[in-house]
């Protein structure tokens, strides 16, 4: 399994290219999406928020106000590293469960959608990591364009990491300076480059390759036991007949071939990256 790291920054063109990766059938695991749902009344990231924060960043219906929080948050560095701290686990523990559903359905390749993916250490955890570069001109004025006010905008920009630095760390680069067109034409470029058939090491953390040594152990202790049981018969006091029968349960070449097949068997049909023999 091969999970691709992609981030960005505030206005960068991140969600567009996120966009195109479900278009082409690869699942995208969106840390934001996560984000809110933690922060859904009643749930754990909810009470911590509101004990932190107090209750008038709730909206009439105990909901958070997230564009009230957002402007807390903002305008002031430490409640925004506080914020991050409080949602951090659970966020992770979010995106974990999402990871895992998808590898048990089989997917070979995951996408995560991560804002914060080197502040959150996240990128240990992926290969490789697309980051989608605006210059700082171009990216200040599609976020005016979008949420309004100059000072406001310069906020949020210099509340993240910046974009030059983030992309000093990438394995990909994603230049979104000019059009949709020709971020496209690159996405495509990345495209090919993730989809290419699966390592060894990457087919051994999928699924597929999970089974394949769950079986391939099984296969090994039913060889051991067998091999423990035909050595242990008592030959001297068995008929011809019988030590005949006995030599005969001792299949551990056959029990190897079928094990070897089986390997060859998961690994060429594993290998496509957006395909499952389970499929």
């Amino acid at each position: 399994m091969s999970i691709v790291g992609l981030t960005g920054g505030i206005a960068s063109g991140k969600s567009t290219v996120s966009n195109f990766f479900k278009a082409h059938g690869i699942p995208v695991v969106d840390t934001d999406v996560v984000a809110r749902n933690v922060l859904k009344k009643g749930t754990g990231g909810w009470k911590k928020v509101v004990a932190a924060f107090g209750e008038d960043i709730l909206l009439d219906n105990g909901e958070v106000d997230r564009a009230k929080l957002g402007q807390i948050v903002f305008s002031d560095l430490e409640k925004l590293q506080l914020l991050n701290r409080l949602l951090a686990p659970f966020i992770s523990h979010g995106m974990l469960m999402k990871v895992l559903k998808l590898w048990i359905k089989g997917c070979s390749i995951i996408v995560v959608d991560v804002p914060l993916l080197f502040d959150a250490k996240v990128d240990k955890w992926t290969k490789p990591i697309v980051v989608i570069w605006v210059d700082p001109e171009t990216q200040l004025q599609r976020l005016m364009t979008r949420d309004g006010s100059m000072e406001e905008a310069k906020s949020r920009i210099n509340a993240q990491m910046s974009l030059d630095l983030k992309r000093s760390k990438a394995d990909i680069v994603n230049d979104n300076t000019s059009s949709l067109e020709a971020l496209h034409e690159q996405f495509q470029k990345v495209l090919t480059q993730i989809t290419k058939p699966l390592t060894w090491t990457e087919f051994m953390l999928s699924r597929n390759g999970a089974f394949l040594a769950l079986f391939s152990t099984f296969a090994n202790m039913v060889n051991l036991l067998m091999s423990v049981s035909t050595t242990s018969c008592d030959r001297s006091s068995l008929t011809a007949k019988d030590v005949a029968i006995c030599d005969g349960c001792s299949i551990p070449d056959g029990i190897t071939v079928l094990v070897q097949s089986i390997s060859l068997l998961f690994f060429f049909t594993g290998k496509d990256r957006t395909k499952s023999v389970f499929s």
